[in-house]
């Protein structure tokens, strides 16, 4: 099973790191996605209040319950700070979104026994593997 396999078998809970509220924005359509086949889905982003009628919250460390997968959609410069992040709360998976590359922050989510992906997509690895 590879790793993208594992993260959307166990993972049920995703906090989605710069979800926005607009819907032609691409972490709004696959958190939409993800939502409509049964993952949770929890909005993480300071400039917003809710987004798919969950509670947005400004940081991963904010977030009351538990987090299984980090779902990242900001600027490869941001990773390190949200891989730390990711790691102090204890979440299962983090996943960097098409176009985000950070193989430090890859390793270190590694090293600290997380499932790690770096430059896909959570919807297209989704219909690819159970559709």
């Amino acid at each position: 099973m590879t790793p993208e396999q594992q993260i959307l078998s166990e993972c049920r809970t995703i906090a989605v790191v710069g979800l926005s509220s607009n819907p032609s924005r691409p972490s709004f359509g696959v958190a939409e996605y993800m939502q409509r086949h049964g993952y949770r889905i929890i909005p993480v982003n300071p400039q917003e209040t809710e987004v798919l009628g969950e509670k947005c919250y400004a940081r991963l460390e904010d977030v009351p319950e538990k987090i299984d997968c980090v779902d990242v959609f900001r600027r490869s410069e941001f990773v390190p700070a949200i891989t730390d992040s990711a790691i102090a709360i204890g979440a299962r998976a983090l996943w960097l979104q098409l176009g985000i590359v950070d193989d430090a922050s890859l390793e270190r989510a590694r090293v600290a026994d997380l499932l790690a992906v770096q430059d896909r997509c959570l919807l297209i690895e989704h219909k690819r593997y159970f559709r």
